[in-house]
């Protein structure tokens, strides 16, 4: 694995890991549900919610982009 790849993991691992930890709490405090699907849901929101990140190698060297969606386009990083 290159340095962007790893990169490009830790930045996807991190985003994940703050919008799950931010929607199992708002899931917990504002609604009903109880037991394993509070977490269940966390996952999803996480999942749909968080950025996409990845290293592609080009003809010009290895270039970072992530995509979201909230972004219409793939947005090259660095």
């Amino acid at each position: 694995m290159s340095k962007l790849q790893i990169r490009a993991f830790l930045y996807q691992l991190g985003c994940f890991a703050i919008l799950f930890i931010s929607a199992r709490y708002l899931v917990e405090q504002y609604t009903n549900l109880t037991g394993y699907w509070i977490p269940v849901t966390a996952f999803f929101v996480g999942t749909i919610l968080s950025p996409k990140f990845q290293a592609v190698k080009t003809k010009d060297g290895e270039k970072f982009y992530m995509k979201w969606i909230f972004m219409k386009d793939v947005k090259e990083i660095g």
